[in-house]
């Protein structure tokens, strides 16, 4: 079975919905669920969805390189129809002009991306240039995806496999060799890491925390490889080859499995961190986001069961839109307690917060809804 629309994996937008949930209001549902009935396994939830304070990892921190490398799988489907118009069957024979079109095609969309980050951050407050923060995350998926799609459209695989090495091996010993003043060299501190040095000696504005950034400028070259792993798992699935579909989603899971033993392994010297988007944490989250796809695909397009994730698919399918309003744009938790609160406060006080943050995820549900029934999407 192959459930697409239009060549787009249905998949993808329930995978891209689900990690969006998280962000939007799903964390709040479960924070308010864990005190309300503090049973182990909500306890637990609740722990998984907060960012690790440095070293480590927890489901939260694997939102967005999951975002980040479904972008990265949805890459050669969006180029397929462009090659074949071109009759050519790989990105890289594509002829000069048509590449040229691509590049300020994905230049624009990585702009505008920047452009909606720095609103996101409150550019729009006007704060000043020394108070506004321009690291963001919609900034880092637009680079990030820029960068691989340079490398996607001209180099064949193997040399997107050395890109994708030597992005992480270098940026490893870049960190771990390269002295900073006054901390020496491989120091994985905030303030003593090479990234921290670099935002804080080349980011313009605000740093989102102080002494550096965890969007900042060198650790969104890591964030390239993670976009490129996106990519290598959407070329393979989408390739004639002469096994099945089964053999594909087989291999790809031993491959995911794989590196995360790589990311483990290679923990003991360059600890998985988020903050930092080590080569450690790529490779761990990597795994996982290719475990998240094969489930997500297995179930949705190979089986056809995809009506249980529509209210998934309703994020996904407008998932930068949802984003940016959750973000501070759209007062979310006033318009439920305009509409619901009266109800709740019929309910046992100690669930109240509960069906408020339940009642929040409705509102945005509805919006959703109401935009994909009418067929709009900020499509960017």
């Amino acid at each position: 079975m192959n459930n697409t629309t239009k060549g787009r994996l249905i998949s993808l937008d329930a995978l891209r919905g689900f990690v969006m949930f998280w962000i939007m209001s799903g964390e709040h549902i479960i924070h308010a669920l864990a005190k309300a009935a503090p049973i182990p396994v909500f306890i637990w939830m609740s722990s998984q969805l907060h960012h690790t304070e440095w070293d480590g990892i927890t489901f939260y921190d694997m939102i967005f390189p999951v975002f980040l490398f479904v972008a990265g799988v949805s890459m050669p489907y969006s180029f397929e129809k462009k090659m074949q118009l071109a009759g050519v069957e790989t990105p890289q024979e594509l002829p000069g002009s048509e590449k040229r079109k691509i590049y300020l095609s994905m230049l624009r969309r990585t702009c505008i991306l920047l452009v909606l980050g720095f609103v996101v951050n409150g550019l729009l407050r006007f704060d000043g240039f020394d108070h506004t923060r321009f690291a963001s995350v919609l900034g880092r998926i637009g680079l990030a995806w820029f960068c691989a799609g340079i490398i996607y459209l001209n180099f064949d695989f193997k040399k997107q496999l050395i890109w994708f090495l030597g992005i992480l091996i270098g940026y490893y010993a870049a960190m771990k060799w390269i002295p900073v003043p006054e901390f020496g060299a491989g120091v994985l501190t905030k303030e003593g890491s090479l990234e921290g040095y670099i935002d804080r000696l080349i980011l313009p504005g605000r740093l989102h925390s102080r002494v550096y950034d965890p969007e900042g400028i060198f650790s969104t070259i890591p964030a390239i490889a993670t976009a490129l792993l996106g990519v290598f798992t959407g070329t393979f699935l989408k390739a004639n080859y002469s096994f099945s579909i089964k053999i594909k989603l087989l291999l790809m899971t031993l491959t995911a499995v794989a590196l995360i033993i790589a990311g483990l392994i290679w923990d003991s010297s360059f600890p998985i961190n988020k903050h930092l988007w080590t080569s450690s944490f790529v490779c761990f989250v990597g795994g996982f986001s290719i475990l998240f796809f094969v489930f997500f695909y297995l179930i949705i397009d190979f089986f056809g069961f995809h009506k249980w994730a529509f209210l998934l698919i309703l994020i996904g399918s407008n998932s930068i839109l949802i984003y940016i309003a959750a973000e501070g744009l759209v007062d979310f938790k006033h318009m439920a307690d305009y509409v619901f609160g009266g109800l709740i406060n019929f309910t046992p006080l100690v669930w109240q917060p509960f069906f408020a943050a339940l009642s929040v995820s409705v509102v945005q549900l509805l919006l959703l809804y109401f935009l994909y029934k009418r067929k709009w999407f900020l499509k960017i």
